[in-house]
């Protein structure tokens, strides 16, 4: 049964969240423990769809799981290269990291093409790239990617852009590969430290994660071993973000400060007041907020996954913002539901122009995760209060755990019913 979210306008948010392990690490350390020869447990793992549906493949592939709160161990020394041309492959966005681990296991995967949100066509050529470089041989299959070598042997790798999923896909590959890989023009996101990070845990040989270019000495053997997942910073970052749409006080806790700079800057800019500490960062909203340009840019860049939710918090400024998106074109489908709530926004190419205006409540659907929170926030910040109904809840559910909790103890009105 599909679920919609009701949605309460007007109260100001309130008191401490705490922030989850993050999604897009999780997505791609799970199957970065398949390389082991022997159990890895994952710590501060979180309760998402994407995560369970990730536990579902693993275990049809023969490793075994045990999933308790917010730690997992995943044995995956009884795990084969199953040939997965579709089923849960299709509704997993990150189903591809699937292919760098078994391909640096077993030499071999065949992978359906992944699902998940569709908001623009996120081509895997530069993963097949990759792996070809490493001396596997890909062929596309029935809608399926068949990837073989006899033996992975590294290489020197340039992306022809910094794709996070490439990287990542590169690192697990060439870290069972015979020789060094270079990989230039990497992705710099927290997440590529995080795997890397547990990769080393694991016995492997890599340097520079964080920067442009990433040396990984492959290994012929990885172990087991214990890995703390960082805080989801934007998750994080969609919690400030409505606590300054609805003019609250909130504390944004177990957060690394840094991961979330680009954000920052943009919310004092416009007013917002911002205090940072250790682990923790303090949003008290203000009554009046100024308008400003925002670029989605990559790491360390205002991140493309924060633009829908600050588009929402951009309706409150006064006067016109542009808001433009270089990591993504396509990425305003919660745009015209905005509209329906009152906003005045027009999408011209890869940007959206803001001019501040009065939200009132109304029934709207997420087509995507990140337009599904700024829904959520858009409907908290109706001054007017009234109850928006948000459909759609499955796509939220794949990066927010414990939404309703986490808002209601903040003191929003916010409750689930089951679409008719």
């Amino acid at each position: 049964m599909l679920e919609k979210l009701m949605v309460v306008g007007g109260r100001p948010l309130r008191g401490t969240v705490q922030i989850s392990g993050a999604k897009n690490s999780a997505i791609a350390l799970i199957p970065a423990a398949v390389l082991a020869e022997t159990s890895v447990t994952l710590d501060n793992l979180p309760h998402l769809s994407d995560v369970a549906i990730y536990t579902e493949i693993l275990t049809d592939l023969g490793a075994t799981i045990d999933w308790n709160e917010d730690r997992m161990t995943i044995d995956p020394s009884q795990m084969k290269p199953l040939a997965m041309p579709n089923g849960k492959v299709k509704k997993l966005r990150a189903s591809y990291y699937l292919m760098g681990a078994l391909l640096g296991r077993f030499g071999e995967a065949t992978i359906g093409l992944p699902g998940g949100c569709n908001f623009e066509p996120r081509p895997i050529d530069l993963h097949i790239k990759g792996f070809e470089a490493l001396g596997a041989v890909v062929s596309n299959e029935n809608g399926a990617l068949h990837i073989r070598a006899k033996e992975l042997r590294g290489a020197k790798i340039y992306l022809d852009m910094a794709s996070v999923g490439a990287t990542i896909n590169i690192m697990l590959a060439a870290s069972r590969a015979k020789g060094l890989t270079t990989i230039e023009n990497a992705a710099k996101e927290p997440e590529i430290i995080d795997v890397a990070t547990l990769l080393n845990s694991m016995g492997a040989k890599i340097k520079g994660a964080g920067t442009d270019t990433i040396r990984i000495e492959g290994v012929s053997e990885l172990h087991g071993c214990r890995h703390s997942i960082i805080p989801d910073r934007i998750q994080a970052g969609t919690y400030m973000i409505a606590a300054a749409a609805t003019r609250g006080d909130v504390t944004v806790d177990n957060v690394i400060p840094k991961h979330l700079e680009a954000l920052t800057a943009k919310l004092q800019e416009m007013g917002v007041h911002v205090y940072e500490m250790d682990e923790s960062i303090r949003i008290v909203g203000q009554p009046i907020y100024e308008s400003v340009d925002v670029k989605a840019l990559i790491y360390p860049g205002f991140a493309t996954d924060l633009q829908s939710p600050m588009s929402s918090l951009l309706c409150q400024a006064k006067g016109v913002s542009v808001l433009t998106d270089h990591v993504y074109s396509n990425r305003f489908k919660h745009i015209p539901e905005l509209v329906r709530m009152g906003a005045k926004i027009r999408v011209e190419g890869r940007s959206a122009i803001i001019e501040g205006s009065q939200l009132s409540s109304a029934k709207v659907r997420a087509t995507d995760l990140r337009a599904g929170a700024a829904l959520v926030i858009a409907g908290l910040s109706v001054m007017t209060g009234g109850i928006t109904e948000v459909s759609g809840v499955e796509f939220i559910d794949r990066g927010y755990e414990n939404l309703v909790f986490n808002l209601s103890s903040l003191g929003a009105e916010v409750w689930r019913e089951n679409e008719e």
